[in-house]
């Protein structure tokens, strides 16, 4: 009696433990579900409906998939962030390798000073390069001085877009490469070519494998982050055609006011994202594979 007795106070002790854990857990998980989990479920409802008609549709999304302009957008878009995460991904682990072996004065400054750009406010950014590139900007003017007319010709074109978008990304990026490369010990890569492996060999067989997950995710964010950006991509292109999938959806917001097709936006861009989640996950459980072995 006294052990089913002490059986019972256990399971009881459990319980309580177990309810209060959450009840602790209960108001973030309710702050996220308002924040965040509503607002996505109710977007992605909304896209299936049509102002002035009952029931589901697929209309909104015929529209985006069906108009020349409106598909441009979405194929424009997915082009710039494609271009800028494999841009910002190779520059950016060039750079690190720079910064991780290279045992200089310099590296270390600059180690001290790539971050920078990071905590600069992006629309001060965006209107300081403009200042710099624009046709009639400091390039230009410089220029006139030593008889040249040099025009970057970056405004309101890709060019100048994916510029943009690289000022920002790489120093991100290059930061999680450079703490991936720190955890690679200098012993193994000595010992390596100590054994006659050459650079390229070390490379390939030891850093990239070893640093591959975090070049991933670096990717993925680059990725995800650029494909609803909105104030580069606005202040860079302007109003022309194609647009960005982030100024197409202030337009429908604000100008239209039609937010059946923002929200159907909202879940393309979504559906968009989800390419480099299915990336990042093939390479984790790929890499969980090789672990195995």
């Amino acid at each position: 009696m006294d052990n089913s007795l002490m059986q019972a106070q256990a399971r009881r002790k459990k319980r309580n433990s177990r309810l209060a854990a959450y009840a602790l857990v209960l108001p973030a998980f309710t702050v996220v579900m308002l924040i965040v989990a509503y607002p996505i479920v109710n977007s992605f409802i909304r896209s299936f409906t049509v102002r002035g008609q009952a029931g589901f549709t697929l209309e909104n999304y015929r529209y985006f998939f069906t108009t020349p302009r409106e598909l441009a957008n979405i194929l424009y878009t997915f082009y710039v962030v494609v271009i800028t995460a494999l841009l910002s991904t190779v520059i950016a682990y060039a750079f690190a390798l720079y910064l991780r072996f290279v045992k200089t004065k310099a590296s270390r400054l600059i180690s001290k000073l790539y971050l920078i750009p990071r905590f600069i406010p992006g629309m001060v950014a965006v209107y300081a390069v403009i200042v710099v590139v624009k046709d009639t900007g400091v390039i230009n003017r410089l220029s006139l001085l030593l008889g040249l007319d040099v025009r970057p010709a970056m405004m309101f074109n890709t060019t100048g877009l994916v510029f943009m978008n690289l000022w920002f990304n790489i120093p991100f990026s290059t930061m999680l490469i450079v703490s991936s490369l720190s955890g690679i010990p200098d012993a193994v890569v000595e010992s390596a070519r100590d054994v006659g492996a050459g650079k390229l060999r070390v490379f390939f067989s030891m850093i990239l494998p070893l640093s591959i997950k975090d070049v991933m995710v670096a990717a993925t964010f680059v990725f995800m982050g650029n494909v609803g950006s909105f104030t580069t991509a606005y202040l860079i292109m302007g109003s022309t055609n194609p647009k960005m999938l982030g100024i197409s959806l202030f337009d429908q917001f604000t100008r239209y006011g039609n937010m059946e097709r923002a929200a159907t936006i909202s879940v393309i861009m979504f559906m968009i994202c989800s390419v480099s989640a299915v990336v990042y996950i093939y390479t984790n459980l790929k890499e969980r594979g090789w672990e195995k072995r």
